[in-house]
């Protein structure tokens, strides 16, 4: 029998009658991201996904790596089975986990016993496993509480499995369960943990990003696509939207009072995304909005461009401090980037007194000045599509 990969099911244990479409979902999820590491067997019994690889040849490091970041498993572990006899699994354990046995100090055993004909009692395999490896290893000592290592022995349908300690999944949902959303992306930090958030939660989505040459440079361009190619772990195969926004922002500075130009610009971002969202059959759009942040950032400011929008906006930082978010963006891999120093199209054009606390009305008269419909049509004929995956 060949080590493999055991997958912990989250949420989704949660899940009534349409349990089996999210677990479907995710195993297809993960045939799709291990792919390029081999020739895998995917299959769901009993709260885990068993990643069993079909030949020597398969990579079963790249395999469990890529698995780290898929949503909607919450711990993962590589395994080895064995026969259903304790004997066996004592052996197994010996010699599967000897190296991390003799590096501890302190360890116990857990047992699942989710084969009822098992002839001991999950406490009892734990028990007389525990002593055997506590005569075993004269380094350890047991310990209940808090050990260094925990021998995980799980009893099932088709054989026994021992693995160490388990290692945290990504958990959420599985990307694409809840839909398809449109995601805007620009340079900085939060947009990125924005859209890591939502795809958390199950959306599949596209990323839009609005390029203003030659007001920002190639670099600023190359920076996102590479903050789009960090999120592709978690989102999957993803499409970038890149919109051509020159025109637009030159146009509302020729046309409009300068203390709307940021709320007018951001008008213009939704009625795009909203368009590309209706060309991909996406229900909403996601932003990385958190109140109170930036002049555009009130919820007068957030009212004003969200009129344009007939899709429902999430806004998952909303109420997030900026630490926290700066949290999360070193955690997934996006900060570094994001504080690279190139310009980006909100900050062109930039109004000297912006307006914080506008009324609706105000805003819509300032911007009865542009042909919006024209603009946004012509903006998005000149859009580039770039398609990503896992690198």
């Amino acid at each position: 029998m060949n080590e493999l990969i055991l997958l912990k099911l989250g949420e989704l244990v949660l899940k009534g009658l349409n349990r089996h479409t999210f677990e479907e979902r995710l195993c297809g999820n993960i045939r799709r991201r291990i792919h390029p590491y081999g020739k895998f067997l995917v299959t769901s019994k009993q709260s885990t996904i068993y990643v069993e690889p079909l030949n020597d040849s398969c990579d079963l490091d790249g395999a469990f790596n890529a698995c780290r970041y898929i949503f909607g498993i919450v711990a993962l572990s590589k395994a080895h089975p064995c026969e259903k006899n304790k004997e066996a699994i004592l052996e197994t354990a010996r010699t599967y986990l000897k190296d991390q046995l003799e590096a501890a100090h302190t360890f116990k055993v857990e047992s699942k016993r989710a084969d009822k004909n098992f002839p001991m009692t999950s406490i009892q395999l734990s028990q007389w496993v525990g002593g055997e490896l506590d005569d075993l290893f004269p380094n350890l000592t047991a310990d209940m509480h808090h050990p260094e290592l925990v021998v995980n022995v799980e009893v099932r349908e088709k054989a026994a499995y021992v693995h160490g300690n388990p290692e945290q999944g990504a958990g959420g949902l599985p990307v694409s369960i809840n839909g398809v959303g449109v995601s805007l992306l620009s340079g900085g930090i939060d947009s990125p943990v924005s859209t890591y958030m939502m795809a958390k939660r199950g959306l599949a989505l596209d990323l839009v990003h609005f390029f203003s040459p030659p007001y920002t440079s190639q670099q600023a361009k190359e920076k996102v696509i590479e903050l789009a190619q960090l999120l592709t772990p978690y989102t999957g195969r993803t499409m970038l939207h890149i919109v051509p926004f020159t025109k637009i922002q030159e146009e509302i500075r020729k046309n409009c009072p300068e203390e709307y130009f940021t709320l007018i610009m951001r008008r213009f971002m939704m009625r795009i995304a909203g368009s590309i969202a209706g060309r991909i059959g996406a229900g909403c759009i996601v932003t990385g909005e958190c109140l109170g942040q930036v002049a555009s950032q009130t919820m007068e400011a957030m009212r004003s461009t969200e009129d344009v929008c007939e899709l429902p906006v999430f806004r998952p930082l909303i109420g997030m401090d900026k630490e926290e978010i700066v949290t999360i963006s070193r955690r997934i891999g996006t900060f570094g980037t994001s504080i690279l120093p190139y310009e980006d199209c909100c900050t062109v054009f930039t109004p000297r007194h912006p307006k914080t606390h506008p009324a609706l009305e105000e805003v819509r008269a300032a911007e009865a000045a542009l042909d919006a419909d024209a603009l946004v049509a012509e903006a998005l004929a000149g859009t580039e599509k770039l398609r990503l995956k896992p690198q």
